[in-house]
């Protein structure tokens, strides 16, 4: 073989090294959010291990607002880390052995949760519920996209490969970050 034909098949094989290695290294999680009737992708939110994003609403019966801090782990499994709210209402307190009660200014919060909920199912209020997913400071309303329908929630690993791909070219429906 020819030096110049031994030195484009070396660079081969580095490449497919290269592109064999990132597509097998871990590149973090993705978490998506879809309807359940129809399976519509409404949020794809690229997440590292432990990184939280929060789901904010106002309680349908004392209209007072609450935030729930989810986090994911390594292998994509979901887990409530936080619950914040203004006052006690319909369905809402510490239970008993999970987390730890404090007060933040006018919040009561209940913290260092860490409680595994898995992929979980949602039904979407209407506007004014203002089921919103807070993420990196972006917000979406899903009240506004889907009120009154069930939605469901799941994370799995990707590749470091497909991780460079989605910051090349974002999924269509992942929210793009502001920098302030």
């Amino acid at each position: 073989m020819t030096r110049p034909g031994v030195i484009i098949l070396s660079l081969v094989g580095l490449a497919f090294s290269l592109i064999l290695t990132a597509w097998l290294e871990p590149g973090g999680l993705e978490l998506r959010v879809t309807t359940v009737k129809e399976v519509k992708l409404l949020l794809v939110l690229p997440l590292e291990p432990g990184e939280r994003f929060t789901i904010h609403y106002y309680h349908s019966v004392e209209n007072a607002p609450i935030w729930e801090e989810h986090s994911l782990d390594e292998k994509g499994r979901i887990y409530i880390e936080e619950e914040r709210y203004l006052k006690f209402g319909a369905g809402m307190g510490q239970m008993p052995g999970v987390g730890r009660k404090v007060r933040r200014g006018p919040y009561e919060v209940i913290e260092n949760m860490h409680m595994p909920t898995g992929d979980f199912i949602l039904r979407v209020g209407s506007p004014g519920v203002d089921h919103t997913i807070i993420w990196r400071g972006e917000r979406k309303n899903l009240s506004n996209v889907v009120p009154h329908e069930a939605v469901r929630f799941y994370a799995k690993p990707v590749s470091l490969l497909y991780k460079m791909w989605r910051c090349l070219i974002p999924h269509r429906v992942t929210p793009v970050v502001r920098r302030q």
